[in-house]
This record gives structure tokens, C-alpha cells and sequence, in this order.
């Protein structure tokens, strides 16, 4: 799946918007860039603010490789923006089997034609208090298992102070930097004759979830926790906002943390 004239030139227009407007609002740092692949390759950022796309995409639009993600399949249906997810070909994803199976399938149309994909392990915004990755879905291990495309574990950190976590304003002052780290290709090598079960499947995905949470205790100089946050043992849900005591959405918890 090659970029079509109109995805380059819909890149190209959205670039021009996009790459000011974030230069504006943060400072940036990247690392480990040079590790991107030449070919096609799955990107698995960790996940902590709602403009982590435009941050991961600006890094990869930089380094000529147009970004490829899996998007909820109800913004398509939204008026100009779906239109623009259309055009630059990004991936619809549904909830059921069958269409997460689809979704999995065009995406291995683009790593087969050498393109980059962004998948978000985790699914949804961490719920880490501290903004820790949490445990991750499935996905990217198996598209990795299934296409032999390498796993690029990235990690970054410093937009969250800018927009936290189901924030309604930007804070712009003091100036913030963004910083990317870029890991080594995970080594899945070890799964690569096992059946895509249940086990096989979580246990690449645990190899994927501590590349990225090493990553990013490097990136914040912290240890991370013993253990990774799991939703269910919390009783949060997987997908969508979460909900924490008092009945109301959070706004910014661990929004401050460095």
C-alpha cells in the first residue's frame, strides 16, 4: 500500500499546519531516531495525553516516514476529519473480533509495502496515576508475529505538561520540551515458531510493554513500578475515559509528574 499522490499531498498541506503550531507550543528533543528501520516497521509508543499522535507523527513526518495509525472507526464518520483520516490512509479499528481482524489486515498492507505504523499497545490513555504504561493489548505483537515486521518501542515524555491527561486548556509557560527516546527493535525471535495463542501472544506483548517502560525510566530518570497498572484489577474499564472516585472523569492525575 504505497502513499497515493493525495495522502502525500494531504501530508504535505497537514504537515505545514501541524509542524508550527507544535514547534509553538513545546520545545523538542529526539533521540535514537537513526534505529528507525529502512523498511516497513510497528511503532509502539507508550500513551499518557490525547495529542501523543501529533508528537509521535511529527517526529516520524520529520524523519520521511508518514505515519500510519490505527484510529477509532467512529472518527471517520466525523465531518473533515474523517475525510483527512481517509485521504492519508490511516486504519479504522472496531472493537469486535471481526473487525479488529480487518484492521489488522491493512495494517499489514502497510508494513509489506514499507510503511510505518503506529500502534499504541496499551489501547487507550495509560491509567497509571503516575502515567506509567499500563498493560498492554495484543495487537502489535501479533501483527509483528504475524508479517515478521520489526517493533520499534518508543517512549516520550513532556507533552503531558503541556496538555495533560482529559485537560480542556494548553499549558503553554513555562516553555516545555517534548522528548522522544527510540529503542532497538524488540527481540521477538523467540515466539516466531509458536502458535498465536493466548500465552504466545501475552508474552510478546509483556516483551513489548517493558521495552517501552524502560525507555521511559530512562527518559524520566525513575524506577518504574514492580508491577505494570492493570484496569481490570482496578475495576476501570479498557477503553474510553476512566472514571475515579467521586464519579467524575480525571483531568490531569499525574500530570505533574516529572
Amino acid at each position: 500500500m504505497k502513499e497515493s499522490a493525495k495522502s502525500r499531498a494531504t501530508f504535505v498541506i497537514l504537515a505545514g499546519i501541524a509542524r508550527p503550531l507544535l514547534n509553538l507550543l513545546m520545545a523538542k528533543k529526539w533521540e535514537g531516531t537513526e534505529k528507525l528501520p529502512a523498511g516497513g516497521f510497528i511503532a509502539a509508543p507508550n500513551h499518557c495525553t490525547e495529542i501523543d499522535p501529533l508528537v509521535v507523527g511529527h517526529m516520524l513526518y520529520n524523519m520521511k516516514r508518514p505515519p500510519h495509525f490505527l484510529a477509532k472507526s467512529g472518527l471517520f464518520k466525523v465531518p473533515v476529519i474523517g475525510a483527512v483520516l481517509r485521504a492519508t490512509r490511516q486504519i479504522p479499528v472496531e472493537r469486535s473480533t471481526a473487525g479488529a481482524n480487518r484492521s489488522l489486515e491493512v495494517a499489514q498492507e502497510v508494513v509489506d509495502a514499507g510503511g510505518a505504523i503506529i500502534i499504541y499497545p496499551e489501547g487507550t490513555l495509560t491509567r497509571d496515576p503516575d502515567l506509567w504504561p499500563m498493560k498492554g493489548h495484543t495487537g502489535a505483537a501479533r501483527l509483528a508475529l504475524q508479517t515478521g515486521a520489526p517493533v520499534i518501542p518508543m517512549a516520550h515524555w513532556g507533552a503531558h505538561e503541556v496538555f495533560p491527561r482529559y485537560a480542556k486548556r494548553f499549558y503553554l509557560f513555562p516553555r516545555k520540551t517534548s522528548r522522544i527516546l527510540v529503542g532497538d527493535p524488540v527481540d521477538l525471535s523467540s515466539f516466531a515458531n509458536r502458535p498465536l495463542d493466548r500465552t504466545t501472544l501475552a508474552e510478546a506483548t509483556d516483551k513489548i510493554m517493558e521495552a517501552i517502560t524502560e525507555l521511559l525510566a530512562t527518559l524520566r530518570g525513575q524506577e518504574p513500578p514492580a508491577m505494570r497498572w492493570d484496569p481490570s484489577a482496578h475495576s476501570q474499564s479498557k477503553h474510553g475515559r476512566f472514571h475515579e472516585r467521586g464519579g467524575s472523569p480525571s483531568a490531569d492525575s499525574g500530570a505533574g509528574s516529572k
